[in-house]
């Protein structure tokens, strides 16, 4: 269950579903509030009551069947709302089935020992929470009660998982079929504490009819193409990778890079190293091969020699004309030299920010493919109007820089948020805050060129590569240095793909 839909597609979802059966749409709901209600029962069989809070729309309406059936299995139930449901609705009927006396929501107050119900407002949520919600939340927020969300934390915008005026922080939150954006987006994710998804009756069919095209990050996505060498495979046809140094003090970004793609599996790889770093480099090499590599001409040599599958460039690579200069000769080189895919990568994303348009244009007449891995800070550089765009979520941006560009956009962070030119989207949700530190995007780096080195597609690539990583850093856990990513990857990939 990793296709993740936008709120418009959820609702499209239900629509459809109410229409073709086997349920109706009060149906689906009757399930929703079974599903949570059950939840509540498996989890919180100690808890005093239950406050549900429950809102004027369909959200509200899955509260009230929850408050029913709760009160049904004899647990004190508390029901708050503000305002009721209009006559007619679904909504309207569930509250008219609901033998629970109904307060006012502005006299709510938890007590402790109680769980709290939030069913005020749901994944479709597009203006701030104010007046009596917000105080509710407030109150709810404040307590140390557990709070069970229903679909998503009243407050939290199902489209980017932003807080929208104010929410409560949730133990666990029961979405319906599929997730949406905001239960894994920042700060949506962290509001939702726990998220289960349900099955409510909505048929397969109608998810194929959806064709979503953004996924929560997991091995199913991309375990199938992963590369599993043949028995009687040699090096190169496992991949050739290449990375670029910079100069003698800035070697290191490079070598966790190419660390990062040997790891991942490609059978050979190549430092490409400025004269005067030859000697730091060689100091710390064993199976990384180092070729000098001082100018165009030297990089056009080693290209007709030694087709690389695949290139790193700007961990610490640092001068601004050669990382144009090598980037569109590795896309696009002339002669006998084959284009290979390139990984652009901090000083290589830097190095573009005044000529965007030149990348662009490297990309599109290239058969090669161009990934772009930059955080937060690199992205607003090379996209200064998309990253200023309130409106966007980060899962817009990435997608808007990816068809701009014609490349493979790893936008990095907690969610780091992979997307291709074609607008498919996934979100990585394992990432450990560990990760936060110095080198760890050198490796990432490395390894998407060396899956890209063995011929595994770009966003299966980058989507895998993103995921191993954050598994990695979540095995080492507190102390975690770049340096230790590498050695956990053979361990991740095995853990990840079920091997022995």
């Amino acid at each position: 269950m990793h296709e993740i839909l936008t709120p418009r597609e959820m609702g499209w979802a239900d629509r459809f579903a109410a229409q073709t059966g086997p349920f109706d749409s009060y149906g689906l709901m009757h399930n929703a509030g079974a599903e949570v209600t059950a939840e509540i029962l498996a989890r919180y069989p100690e808890a005093a009551g239950c406050d549900i809070l429950c809102g004027p729309g369909n959200n509200g309406g899955d509260g009230y069947v929850v408050a029913r059936m709760l009160h049904e299995r004899g647990v004190n139930v508390r029901l708050w709302r503000q305002a009721e449901p209009r006559q007619g609705t679904d909504a309207g009927r569930a509250a008219a089935a609901c033998p629970v006396e109904p307060r006012a929501l502005e006299t709510f107050e938890p007590e402790a020992g109680r769980v709290i119900v939030d069913a005020l407002f749901g994944a479709g949520l597009s203006r701030s929470v104010e007046g009596g919600y917000a105080q509710a939340l407030e109150k709810a927020g404040a307590s140390k009660d557990p709070i069970v969300a229903v679909d998503l934390p009243s407050g939290i915008s199902g489209e980017s998982g932003a807080v929208l005026g104010i929410a409560a922080p949730c133990t666990l939150t029961i979405t319906f079929f599929r997730k949406k954006p905001g239960h894994l987006l920042q700060p949506g994710r962290h509001f939702c504490g726990e998220t289960v998804v349900s099955d409510i009756g909505i048929r397969a069919e109608v998810l194929t009819s959806a064709r979503p095209t953004c996924f929560e990050n997991t091995p199913a996505l991309w375990s199938s193409s992963f590369p599993r060498p043949a028995a009687d495979t040699h090096k190169y046809q496992r991949g050739h990778v290449a990375v670029f140094s910079g100069g003698p003090t800035t070697t290191g970004a490079a070598r966790l890079a190419a660390l990062g793609a040997a790891r991942i599996g490609a059978g050979a790889v190549t430092l490409l190293s400025p004269s005067a770093a030859l000697a730091v480099n060689a100091m710390h090499l064993t199976s990384i091969m180092l070729h000098r590599t001082e100018d165009q001409n030297d990089f056009s040599a080693f290209l007709r020699e030694r087709h690389p599958a695949a290139i790193v460039l700007g961990p610490g690579f640092g001068v601004v004309e050669k990382v144009r200069v090598f980037a569109e000769m590795t896309l696009k080189p002339g002669g006998e030299n084959k284009p290979a895919h390139l990984v652009l990568d901090a000083d290589g994303i830097t190095a573009y920010a005044a000529a965007p348009e030149q990348l662009t244009a490297a990309a599109e007449n290239s058969t090669a493919k161009l990934v772009l891995t930059p955080h937060m800070g690199e992205f607003a550089r090379l996209f200064p109007d998309l990253a200023a765009d309130e409106q966007l979520s980060k899962l817009d941006k990435a997608r808007q820089a990816a068809v701009r560009t014609k490349a493979i956009v790893v936008l990095k962070g907690s969610d780091t948020v992979i997307a291709a030119p074609d607008a498919h989207a996934a979100i990585n949700a394992n990432a450990t805050p560990y990760l936060a530190t110095a080198g760890s995007g050198d490796v990432l780096s490395g390894m998407i060129a060396g899956l890209l080195g063995q011929g595994m597609p770009a966003f299966e690539a980058a989507c895998a590569a993103v995921f191993l990583h954050a598994d990695a850093g979540g095995t080492v856990g507190p102390g975690l240095i770049a340096e230790d990513l590498p050695e956990k990857l053979p361990e991740a990939i095995r853990r990840c793909l079920g091997e022995p």
